[in-house]
């Protein structure tokens, strides 16, 4: 196999959370253009939709399923139709996530909970599932998406810290088990990206420029920046790549 046909996706399946808008989007696009056919998820009926018929716009099949990540119930119920509508995954990309901002002296329970829920138990619960098949198959790709405070701790936002440094050990913790049945599981750390999650950092002039004026790259990243890095991580390109958490960044973190 060359070089670049160790990126080709013809013939396989992936399923993307998170999928209506922004990185998710992208990755889901990303995916199609490399041959994969593509499940579409977001968390209300319809909001996948648009990234379903840009997947289809590329010549590749793609479906669309909807779930509350917070719920268990749903989340599994979402699982079934997804082995309903498409069949097996060969690549499983666990981009759906929350985040809420408060002081941590007055962080609500009820929202630490529902974080906590969205971006980590549901990436057990779909890896899990999906996982189980992609050992019996001897085959598979998992990609979680982490954080950059999958490194640091943040402000304000402890439940989602807490949520991407469990992600990142959840993800080594897989990798060590699958790696022997041919399962790789590794994750993408965004670092700074114009999309709805940071719009509040961006609207803060004195935070943007701030951290604006840390990113060698000299902007933040756009979800196109993304659409390489999942590509590999999905491709037969890793199959030696396992446990990684892969920073895309702009070097935030090499300063």
């Amino acid at each position: 196999m060359s070089v670049l046909d160790q990126f080709s996706l013809a013939g396989k399946r992936a399923f993307v959370t998170g999928a209506s808008r922004g990185l998710g989007r992208a990755m889901a696009e990303a995916l199609a253009e490399a041959g994969a056919d593509v499940v579409c998820a977001s968390s209300k009926s319809g909001g996948a939709d648009e990234t379903a018929d840009a997947v289809r716009a590329l010549g590749r099949k793609a479906w669309t399923v909807s779930a509350d990540l917070a719920g268990r119930s749903s989340v599994a119920a979402m699982a079934a139709e997804v082995d309903r509508v498409a069949g097996a995954i060969d690549i499983l990309v666990n981009n759906g996530g929350s985040i809420a901002r408060h002081a941590a002296v007055d962080f609500p329970i009820a929202e630490w909970d529902r974080v906590l829920r969205t971006n980590l138990d549901a990436v057990w619960l779909l890896s899990q599932h999906f996982g189980r098949g992609m050992v019996e198959r001897r085959a598979g790709k998992i990609v979680n998406v982490a954080s950059l405070l999958s490194f640091s701790g943040g402000v304000t936002v402890p439940a989602y810290t807490a949520s991407k440094h469990a992600v990142a050990g959840l993800t080594k913790a897989l990798a060590n088990e699958w790696a022997a049945h041919n399962v790789q599981v590794n994750a993408i750390a965004p670092g700074y990206f114009a999309t709805d999650n940071t719009q509040r950092l961006r609207d803060d002039s004195h935070r943007y420029a701030e951290i604006s004026g840390r990113i060698p790259a000299g902007r933040w990243g756009t979800p196109a920046d993304l659409a390489g890095a999942v590509v590999f991580l999905a491709s037969a390109a890793s199959n030696y790549v396992n446990g990684h958490v892969l920073v895309v960044d702009g070097g935030w973190m090499a300063r």
